[in-house]
C-alpha cells in the first residue's frame, strides 16, 4: 500500500506545478484547495511561507478578475434576461447591498460559493472599488490562513489515524 511519504515525495518533487495548481483552485474555487494545501503543508511537503504567499496571490487574483469580470458583465448582457433574474435573486439576500456592501463581501468570503457571487455583484453594480477592496483583503488574510489551519488540524488527525493514503485522504 501508499503511505504518505510517496506522496511528500510527489508534491517535493514537483513543487512548480503543485503551486500552480494551488493558484489555479483558488482562483476557481478556493475551500477544498486551501485545505488540501494545509494538510500538505502539515506533512512538510510545502514550506508554510512560501504556501500561504500563493494562497494569498491566489486570493486577491481572483478579487480583481471577478470585479473586472462583473463590469464587464454588466457592460454587455445586464439587459440579458438571465442576469436581470439572478441580480433579482441577489437583491433579495442581500437587500441593502448598494448602500452596505462591506459586511455583505466580507462574511460572503466564508460561504462556499457565495464569495465568488459577491465579487462578481460588485464589479457588476459598480461598488467603490476602494471600499469593495478593503472588504474582499480584510476577508481574505483570515480566510487563507484560516482554512489552511484548518487543512493542518485535520491533517494532524489523519495521521494519527493512518499513514496509508486512501485511509488519510478519507479521514482528512
Amino acid at each position: 500500500m501508499h503511505t504518505v511519504k510517496l506522496l511528500i515525495h510527489l508534491v517535493e518533487n514537483n513543487q512548480v506545478l503543485v503551486y500552480f495548481v494551488i493558484f489555479l483552485g483558488l482562483v476557481v474555487e478556493g475551500e477544498v484547495t486551501l485545505i488540501a494545501t494545509g494538510v500538505l503543508v502539515h506533512l512538510g511537503a510545502l514550506p508554510i511561507w512560501s504556501a500561504l504567499a500563493v494562497v494569498l496571490s491566489g486570493g486577491f487574483t481572483k478579487t480583481f478578475l471577478g470585479y473586472y469580470l462583473g463590469m464587464v458583465i454588466h457592460d454587455k448582457w445586464s439587459h440579458v434576461k438571465f442576469f436581470k433574474f439572478f441580480e433579482k435573486r441577489v437583491r433579495l439576500i442581500a437587500p441593502k447591498f448598494k448602500e452596505k456592501p462591506f459586511w455583505s463581501i466580507f462574511i460572503s468570503k466564508f460561504i462556499m460559493s457565495a464569495n465568488t457571487i459577491m465579487i462578481l455583484f460588485s464589479g457588476f453594480e459598480r461598488i467603490p472599488f476602494r471600499r469593495y477592496l478593503k472588504a474582499e483583503i480584510s476577508a481574505t488574510l483570515l480566510w487563507g490562513p484560516g482554512l489552511i489551519a484548518l487543512g493542518y488540524f485535520f491533517s494532524y488527525t489523519a495521521l494519527h489515524i493512518s499513514r496509508e493514503i486512501s485511509r488519510f485522504t478519507l479521514v482528512v
